[in-house]
């Protein structure tokens, strides 16, 4: 397979994206935290192909980025307070956070009953994923390698086994999202991140 590298600022290369998501393709593209490595959130064919592209195990679930809060009642079933609390106040941001998905969503996302959901806060991000709707997304590299900023570190990491690469310069973050589990009767930090665990907990009890 050869890997396709576009500028992200040209809005035919995103149409062009919208294309190969349709079609069950990878497109990887930047957001404000890391470039993503992205599927639609429905093919499940083209999530099992996420997980062969980047080695990464099964038992590893795959997150969802959505454009905005507006689009959480899509993946989510009855999503907590404290989830819909910390996503007004964080999205678009960089927080995952982990709620019960619905169960129309593909099983190959996860093998559990929840699902992590995000909202990036980056333009291109944003445009693809108003038009394509929910996305399955994880970060743009092999499993177990550096983390990719740029789309050269993409190409590098996973071309050839991808089909499209959004060009939209480095990504400002450089820091994957901070994850926390909204499922349990407090919140739960999986994975730390650039929101701190006081940020939430403010958030929380403060309001």
């Amino acid at each position: 397979m050869k890997t396709e590298v576009l500028s992200a600022a040209r809005p035919e290369n995103l149409s062009q994206a919208l294309q190969v998501l349709k079609r069950g393709g990878m497109v990887a593209f930047p957001t404000d935290t890391v470039y993503g490595l992205g599927v639609s959130a429905y093919h499940a064919q083209a999530i099992a192909r996420i997980y062969e592209a980047k080695g990464r195990s099964r038992e590893n679930p795959i997150p969802i980025l959505i454009a905005s809060m507006q689009d959480l009642s899509r993946v989510s079933l009855s999503p907590p307070p404290m989830a819909r609390r910390l996503a007004k106040r964080f999205w678009p941001g960089p927080i995952t956070l982990i709620v019960w998905r619905k169960p129309t969503l593909p099983d190959e996302l996860s093998p559990l009953s929840t699902v992590g959901i995000r909202v990036p806060d980056h333009p291109v991000a944003q445009a693809l994923l108003t038009i394509a709707g929910p996305m399955a997304v994880t970060s743009a590299n092999k499993s177990g390698d550096p983390i990719a900023c740029t789309a050269s570190e993409v190409l590098k990491g996973l071309g050839g086994s991808i089909d499209l690469i959004l060009d939209g310069g480095r990504t400002p973050g450089g820091e994957p999202s901070t994850v926390v589990d909204c499922t349990r009767a407090s919140p739960r930090i999986l994975r730390e991140g650039p929101i701190s665990e006081e940020e939430i907990h403010d958030v929380l009890t403060k309001g």
